[in-house]
């Protein structure tokens, strides 16, 4: 199956547009988008909404009645208002696009599961931040129970969950070598992770320069899956000079970018190892 992956667009149109003529055009089997599809915002505004129906889904919705048989899955990212999931849980709903983080769906004779949390940043908005595999938080970083979110979750919740229990619980009675995994979040100490930190302090004490995930880290060497898509550090592969990884058999592949083009990565199921990326 022919697929593209795209994340990290962050509201801006002229990628949107691109992203849409390349569907049209090549009408893949299916498209994945790893979260920061949203325009930035520091408030709730229609701004957003309105950008969700009129330059996603309006264009989602154009595309399959020109007989674009796509599907769209789709989680959201760090800078993500979650207050906005309900849209696409809607959006779900009407056969437009797949909702898919935290949970399981079939994709042909594979399958996908999504997974929108990040460990903690040094930024205050918090709805998709959760502790990596402990209370642990990195130098530079801000706790997941400071700062603020769009949606209530409980003290406790907060507290004590972690992307390590998540994907414990997540990950029960799946076929490994048959699921792909869209995670925002790439694995920590990865060519996929490396931000642009070198030689930054807080009180005088190094910033670790990757910022993935530990707990998605040991997920993909335990458990081998088909496939990880990831996105969140922006200038990994600039830095690296890398935008896939292997670990041990799986292909791990990011879409982040901090440039100005869309970066596509385009893959065929049957053929991981030949998968492109082009800027747009």
């Amino acid at each position: 199956m022919n697929c593209i992956f795209v994340s990290d667009l962050h509201g801006n149109k002229t990628r949107y547009n691109k992203l849409f003529k390349t569907i049209e055009r090549e009408k893949p089997e299916g498209v994945f988008l790893g979260g920061d599809l949203l325009p930035s915002t520091f408030g709730i505004n229609n701004d957003v909404d309105n950008f969700i129906q009129d330059v996603f889904l309006t264009n989602v919705s154009k595309l399959k009645r020109l007989g674009v048989k796509s599907r769209f899955f789709t989680i959201l990212g760090n800078d993500d208002p979650r207050i906005y999931e309900r849209i696409l849980i809607e959006a779900e709903k009407d056969d437009l696009i797949e909702y898919v983080h935290n949970k399981t769906v079939s994709f042909n004779s594979l399958f996908v599961i999504g997974y929108s949390y990040v460990p903690p940043t040094p930024f205050m908005f918090k709805d998709w931040e959760r502790y990596d595999v402990s209370q642990y938080v990195d130098v530079g970083a801000v706790s997941p129970e400071k700062g603020f979110r769009t949606v209530k979750i409980s003290k406790d919740k907060i507290r004590y969950s972690t992307i390590q229990e998540d994907l414990d619980n997540l990950s029960k009675k799946i076929a490994f070598e048959k699921t792909i995994f869209l995670f925002h979040s790439p694995p920590y100490k990865s060519y996929l992770d490396r931000a642009d930190l070198d030689g930054r302090k807080v009180d005088y004490a190094p910033i670790d320069v990757n910022v993935g995930s530990i707990a998605i880290q040991n997920f993909i060497k335990k458990n081998q899956p088909f496939l990880t898509l990831h996105g969140h550090v922006h200038e990994s592969a600039r830095i690296t000079g890398y935008w896939k990884e292997k670990f041990g058999k799986t292909y791990s592949f990011s879409a982040a970018h901090d440039g100005p083009e869309l970066a596509l990565v385009r893959f065929n199921t049957d053929d991981l190892k030949n998968a492109t990326r082009d800027l747009i």
